[in-house]
């Protein structure tokens, strides 16, 4: 029976599923996931199929206008977890429709990239002799052709290093054909890897794959893997993804930065040659991202990398997810809907009946706290491959520094003499610093002012490369003032104070004046390929010390580094977050653990003004299970998770009245929806950072064990409202971040 009415979402983010009737034309070409046009009030929308019916209970209904896919571009497993996702995350499900698909292929606007592609065609020796004799270089071509089935013009042309007016010419005498064809935009395309074999496993290793292989047969819980660092992760990622297809599955790997994501899809191509390996991720240009997705969706590739969205892969036949890194806060997306792709991949493993692997050196307290709940299955690797020790971390007491040099420098002179000793034996180091710019403040020792953002409630950074200061947040720049600019002081004495990677940079240049160093943060990182040159360079050994932020504190194997240095280890300890303990916690013993991968025995120098605080104590013995057990029960107390759930609204305004009054509004109708269960609702307070871009920020903080019903009332206290002009409220269930 051909359905004749389609339920669709257009993109307009109001919530709703809107009635349309199938025109006769159209007839049995409309299915769920299609995309169509349809009138909406006085212009014609896009939209998407997310169900099919024979009768409405609308009387009148207008029809489709247009078919815009020729088939699905959503199948209904996507669906079912966008539908999930607008309930959980309190968000209007089109704009969760739109995550599952990317801008290039929502709007259609590019295409395949058809290029002129040559083949041989008839030509005898005697023709062939002829051509050496008259065109050498037309004969060249020949040569070129006849070691491969065929090449793209360009590429042609390249290779016998002639022009496309000699293959034309060929062409004309029927030596050589030339169609139409379509050529992949490959990100990693043109690289060649040398093929590896699988590794023989250790007793922890092959417990955990077993444990895997199990949920791909059977899914029924997800798995955490919880390996130190250079326990061998990712070799029970491949062998269990060889096994996935063998069963004739698919496979989505998920990493947390793009950064990792060349490195991995080297290890992958070299295990899996003869497998088309898509990666999806946002520094992919739209024609790369076009093609990536085309290929996925047609059944073309059965491996995808990707960082966050690739969760929305429209594989066919999906049979593992892998979370590398699981912990890792970009998993979460910061604006609506605000999902975390890690409980996503837990999710659509449900529904689609798929085993998920989560893997990390530092699991979050959420994911540990299931696997002790008996939620996940639990696979624990306590050392690292081949018995190669964990580094000796060391602590530095920068007050006591500080004493004895008379100030603190960016060096210690611990971590100066250990990046020399290293140096001379021409090994290699990396140095962690999470903030960049030269310095974080500029300031007037005479009267006290700091230059700050007219947009924000933050200091301004100073960066030395443009002589500039500069915002984080909002990008606000302004020239670096040459005196004090109050008025009544107009000291020419301005300083800096604090410091970022590009301090560090400038320090070790004056330190090491022979030795090659390179910045890696976000100042630097202007282009795709930047990730990959220096990656491959720092690999080869071209560069000695490698100075970055978060972008180099994880994932990395490299086996000539045998020596890290964290430059100022408190820099988010003391962050008004419940979960500021356990972000350093795992930073350090992530950073820490790109030391001594290889034959040599490797060190960390940890800089820190708080030496004994848990958390550096903790990750100094490398002891994952004592930090857990002491913040747990720190989480307990409280109330906080993962013994609860969360969800943070925060109200912005222009107009600080407003943003107080709404968020004071709010707090009201939600403490009447919560009666009946237990739940914590808080008092309205401005956010920590309580202006961002001239918005004031107000937040309210609400707490459940039962966070579907906690969710729901929030929606009921939000969906509907009409607000001041000038407000807007967002609503973060499940924050990773309450700044």
């Amino acid at each position: 029976m051909l359905h004749s009415i389609a339920k669709v979402v257009v993109d307009l983010a109001l919530d709703r599923e809107f009635d349309y009737r199938i025109p006769a034309a159209l007839a049995g070409q409309v299915h769920v996931g299609s995309r169509v046009a349809v009138p909406f009030g006085t212009r014609v929308a896009q939209g998407y199929v997310v169900g099919l019916a024979t009768e409405s209970t609308h009387p009148k209904l207008k029809e489709i206008t247009e078919l815009l896919s020729k088939k699905p571009l959503l199948g209904d497993k996507i669906l079912e977890l966008t539908r999930w996702m607008g309930k959980y995350y309190c968000c209007p499900v089109e704009l969760c429709v739109k995550c599952a698909l990317p801008e290039v292929v929502r709007k259609a606007q590019i295409s395949w990239k058809e290029r002129q592609y040559a083949r041989l065609g008839t030509i005898g020796d005697a023709d062939f002799a002829k051509l050496q004799k008259k065109a050498p270089k037309q004969a060249h071509v020949i040569e070129v052709l006849r070691r491969e089935e065929g090449m793209f013009v360009a590429r042609l042309c390249e290779s016998a290093d002639t022009d496309a007016a000699t293959v034309k010419k060929l062409a004309e005498k029927g030596f050589v054909t030339i169609t139409d064809q379509t050529e992949e935009r490959d990100p990693f395309g043109g690289e060649v890897f040398l093929p590896t074999e699988p590794l023989k496993l250790n007793t922890e290793q092959q417990h955990a794959l077993d444990l895997c292989l199990a949920q791909i047969a059977k899914p029924q819980s997800p798995v955490l893997i919880h390996g130190v660092t250079g326990s061998g992760k990712t070799e029970i990622y491949l062998q269990a993804i060889a096994a996935a297809l063998h069963a004739g599955k698919d496979s989505i790997v998920l990493v947390p930065e793009i950064s990792l994501t060349p490195q991995t899809v080297e290890r992958f191509r070299a295990r899996f040659p003869n497998q088309a390996i898509t990666v999806l991720h946002s520094h992919l240009s739209a024609g790369e991202r076009h093609d990536q997705w085309h290929k996925i969706h047609n059944g073309e590739s059965h491996i995808v990398i990707g960082a966050r969205s690739a969760i929305f892969a429209p594989v066919r036949a999906l049979g593992l997810i892998i979370v590398d890194e699981e912990h890792e806060t970009s998993y979460k997306q910061e604006e609506a809907p605000r999902y975390n792709a890690r409980d996503l991949a837990v999710m659509r493993g449900k529904l689609e009946g798929a085993a998920v692997v989560l893997g990390s050196a530092t699991p979050s307290l959420e994911s540990y706290y299931n696997a002790q709940r008996g939620r996940y299955v639990l696979a624990e690797l306590p050392r690292r491959v081949d018995n190669i020790k964990m580094p000796l971390m060391r602590i530095v007491d920068l007050r006591q520094e500080a004493i004895r040099n008379k100030g603190v420098h960016v060096l210690s002179s611990r971590l100066h003499g250990a990046i020399q000793a290293r140096l001379d034996k021409r090994e290699q180091v990396i140095l962690f610093l999470n903030r960049r710019g030269f310095a974080t403040h500029c300031f007037c020792p005479r009267c006290g002012y700091v230059a700050e953002c007219p947009n924000c409630s933050i200091a301004l950074t100073f960066h030395r490369q443009h002589n500039r200061l500069l915002c984080h947040l909002c990008d606000h720049t302004q020239p670096v003032p040459k005196v004090c600019p109050k008025p009544d002081c107009r000291d020419p004495a301005i300083r800096y104070s604090g410091m970022g990677t590009e301090k560090v940079e400038s320090a070790l240049q004056k330190a090491f004046p022979k030795a090659r160093v390179q910045r890696m943060d976000a100042d630097v990182m202007t282009k795709k390929s930047l990730y990959r040159e220096i990656f491959n360079a720092f690999r080869v050994g071209k560069i000695d010390i490698l100075v970055g932020t978060q972008m180099i504190a994880k994932g990395l194997h490299f086996p000539n580094v045998t020596l890290v240095g964290i430059i100022h280890a408190d820099m988010a300890l003391h962050l008004p977050d419940f979960r500021a303990g356990e972000r350093t916690f795992q930073l350090l013993v992530q950073v820490a653990g790109r030391a001594g991968r290889g034959d040599i025995e490797g060190e960390v120098v940890v800089q820190s003004y708080t030496p004994f605080h848990p958390a550096i104590q903790y990750a100094r013995q490398h002891d994952y299970r004592g930090f857990y057990d002491q913040e747990i029960e720190f989480r307990q107390q409280l109330y906080y998770p993962p013994y609860t759930r969360m969800v943070a609204l925060t109200v912005r305004s222009r107009s600080e009245g407003k943003a107080k009054f709404v968020t004071e509004t709010i707090a009201k109708d939600l403490a009447q929806q919560l009666t009946g269960f237990k739940a914590i609702v808080g008092e309205p307070a401005p956010a920590p950072l309580a202006r961002i871009q001239t918005f004031y920020r107000y937040q309210l903080i609400a707490r459940s064990e039962r966070i579907l019903e906690l969710s729901a009332a929030v929606a009921r206290a939000i969906t509907g409202r009409k607000w001041p002009d000038d407000v807007t409220v967002s609503i973060d269930v499940d924050p990773l971040s309450l700044l």
